[in-house]
């Protein structure tokens, strides 16, 4: 009861003292009133654009849930001298908003590979596995065969525009991959990774899939080992050896994407100063790895060496444009998860803000007539904003309130991950250790080796033609089909032809009742099923 009475008292106390940062003019209600009526009036005077969509700017951070959404927010604020609540991101200047769901056909909690197959794709799939259908099974290469699904960057491709892939993590990754790979496991980035079951039944490594499958204009990201020969030297890290080549097909990728480029401006680069030198207006195609596997996080970046997010979108947008038929260019910002995943809070957040410039730097270069322009995560984590901090404090720091074992948290938490850290089943006192630091890693309530994904809703935004089509809470699979309608790429012309209601005949119909009755029914039996095995464990 006694530390009841304390933690009751701590409150009362906080609430009573308020934040020494808050605004004099927010004590005025007349603030709040103003800013709503100039927000209601922007709302009022809003007019759709219903132009076709010459480029799509397509903004993903892996793993950016809105908890990552708002303590970015409040960071980015905050690293201009700010109090960082009110600090408006640019991606908080999208006017049409809505919600994706992110559960895979076979979990409720997905996977990057999973949810890249859905907003690329279109189509819901399973767990690990890239650019094919739920029919195709993780790690089962036969599986694989007959259930491939094309992405959005290819339809576009189809339809003549250039495009691009540009992320933080390597472009073998599970993002990047779906745009052009076709895979029944997300890890067999080279031959190396395939297992002798899946060579000898036919499936090849995504990597050789990235010059096979789709002619993309612009490749830039990480993941130069799964280019070249096993045992080839990097050329920025010769005496390391996790870094050289991993191949065992004796291929040379990088060389091959050179040699099939002839009669064309084709330029492979791994470091700063060459990249640099690129001039987009002279340069048809670009390959840029700047790492052996996934880039640096940006705290941890050599400037000298390679480019931020920001510089990288520039590059791959000013080359794109010059198309007279439009593009679309896949923006990752794909270690902001990665960060999550190892619990370091100020690595993820730090990330978000660096992918926020990058979504202004694609706003500052196009048109938005003319550009549609999508930002969204592909699923969350389970990142936690807790414990009463006050107005502008640190997102980085310590709740004002302890816990009721009398020692303090920190605001932000994680459900599980590798910060967990019970000894003799106490909390470490954090007291005296900053927590500010690139290296602190949160505290998790469940100790894993690696923190896992969440299962909520992520945000998904628009601006540009056709933008309002991102409204409401839909399938993640939706968004795919929306950016096509938007610039009339894939299957569905109709917003270029003027047309509003498809042409579904009576056969589309009826396959599409037989589709969802044999669906019910495989659920039925599959259910069936389920309890049977449950009784006979019941019966052993």
């Amino acid at each position: 009861m006694e530390l009841r009475r304390v933690a009751f008292l701590a409150l009362c106390v906080l609430v009573a003292c308020g934040s020494s940062d808050a605004k004099v003019e927010e004590e005025n209600p007349e603030f709040w009133r103003s800013q709503a009526k100039k927000t209601l009036q922007s709302a009022l005077e809003r007019k759709l654009n219903t132009n076709v969509a010459k480029n799509i700017l397509f903004f993903l951070g892996d793993g950016m849930g809105i908890t990552t959404y708002t303590a970015a927010r409040i960071l980015k604020g905050q690293l201009q001298n700010k109090t960082g609540e009110e600090t408006v991101m640019t991606m908080d200047t999208f006017p049409h908003v809505g919600l994706a769901k992110t559960y895979s056909v076979d979990f409720q909690i997905p996977d990057s590979a999973a949810t890249a197959t859905a907003y690329l794709c279109g189509v819901k799939t399973n767990l690990n596995t890239v650019g094919v259908s739920a029919a195709a099974r993780n790690g089962a290469c036969k599986t694989q065969k007959g259930n491939e699904v094309t992405s959005i960057l290819k339809w576009a491709k189809d339809a003549g525009k250039s495009v691009g892939i540009v992320t933080t993590t390597r472009v073998q990754h599970a993002t990047p991959a779906t745009t052009y790979a076709h895979s029944a496991s997300r890890k067999w980035y080279s031959d190396a990774d395939l297992p002798a079951g899946a060579k000898k039944d036919g499936c090849t490594d995504i990597s050789s899939q990235l010059l096979k499958n789709t002619d993309i204009d612009v490749i830039i990201g990480g993941g130069r080992k799964y280019m070249t020969p096993k045992g080839t030297k990097d050329p920025e890290y010769p005496l390391d050896y996790a870094s050289r080549g991993k191949r065992q097909d004796g291929r040379n990728l990088i060389n091959e994407w050179q040699r099939m480029k002839v009669g064309k401006v084709a330029r492979y680069v791994w470091n700063q100063t060459d990249f640099d030198a690129v001039d987009p207006e002279n340069t048809d195609y670009l390959m840029a790895l700047f790492e052996p596997g996934d880039l640096r996080f940006e705290t941890e970046r050599d400037p000298k060496m390679d480019p931020s997010i920001v510089e990288t979108t520039e590059k791959a947008i000013r080359i794109l444009q010059k198309n007279p038929k439009g593009f679309f260019l896949l923006v990752e910002g794909g270690r902001i998860d990665q960060a999550h995943h190892d619990g370091r809070a100020y690595m993820a957040l730090h990330e978000a803000v660096a992918f926020d410039y990058a979504i202004a730097k694609g706003l500052e270069l196009t048109k938005e007539e003319e550009t549609l322009t999508v930002v969204m995560a592909d699923h969350s984590h389970p990142f936690t904003f807790n414990g009463y901090p006050f107005r502008g404090q640190s997102i980085l720091g310590k709740s004002p309130l302890w816990g009721r074992d009398m020692l303090p948290y920190t605001t932000l938490m994680y459900g599980n991950g590798p910060g967990h850290k019970l000894t003799n089943g106490k909390r470490p006192d954090i007291r005296d250790v900053d927590t500010k630091t690139k290296d602190y890693v949160q505290f998790a309530a469940v100790p894993t080796e690696s923190a896992t994904h969440s299962g909520e809703d992520v945000a998904v935004l628009a601006r540009g033609p056709m933008a309002h089509l991102f409204q409401g809470v839909n399938e993640q699979n939706y968004v795919a089909h929306a950016m096509g309608y938007a610039a009339c790429v894939g299957a569905d012309l109709r917003h270029c032809k003027g047309q509003t209601s498809p042409d579904l005949d009576s056969t589309t119909l009826t396959n599409d009742r037989n589709g969802a009755e044999g669906v019910r029914g495989s659920a039925v039996l599959l259910s069936s099923l389920l309890t049977a095995l449950l009784a006979l464990k019941v019966l052993m």
